[in-house]
């Protein structure tokens, strides 16, 4: 016999007998990220590599390591943090060296038969490349290539021609 229908009410539907529905999928392929990759990404930080290194290790596009620091605030402070370490090493080594060091070296012989450890203090000169590597990218506006003032559009100074009569000096002139 027919059920009557309620006033006001939709039909109901009955459940189709055997497995539950699942949440609708989001569609697209599930992601390769995975919790231990923040630990692995801070690593690789620590060692300097960049993004595109960061994502070849883990075998995905520039992309995805992208999308994986928006979704994963975690990830993208494991590399913030670890890449700002490492760029304060390159820092202190580039002062170091633009400044001179001294460090601790062991010297290592063979004497008579016997091995000899002693140990020396290496003094490191400063190392003008580095003083002015450091001094353009701290000071540009004492240490530029092209001074303040410098006119591209200014006419090029006047020739000055110089004539050498002889180039040997003379013992009685």
């Amino acid at each position: 016999m027919p059920r009557k229908k309620e006033e006001g009410k939709a039909p109901s539907r009955a459940k189709p007998a055997g497995k539950p529905r699942r949440a609708p999928s989001k569609g697209g392929r599930p992601t390769k990220y995975r919790d231990e990759f923040t630990r692995q990404a801070a690593l690789l930080g620590r060692r300097g590599c960049t993004d595109p290194e960061v994502a070849e290790f883990f075998d995905v596009a520039l992309s995805t390591v992208n999308l994986w620091k928006i979704k994963h605030p975690e990830f993208s402070e494991a590399l913030k943090l670890s890449k700002a370490e490492a760029d304060l090493r390159v820092e202190r080594a580039l002062f170091e060296r633009a400044t001179g060091y001294r460090c601790r070296e062991d010297d290592v012989r063979v004497i008579e038969g016997e091995i000899v450890v002693t140990s020396t203090d290496k003094q490191y000169p400063p190392d003008p490349t580095s003083m002015i590597f450091w001094l353009k990218n701290r000071k540009p506006e004492s240490w530029r290539d092209k001074p303040e003032g410098f006119n591209d559009d200014a006419p090029p100074p006047a020739a000055v021609t110089v004539t050498v009569v002889s180039g040997r000096k003379r013992a009685n002139p």
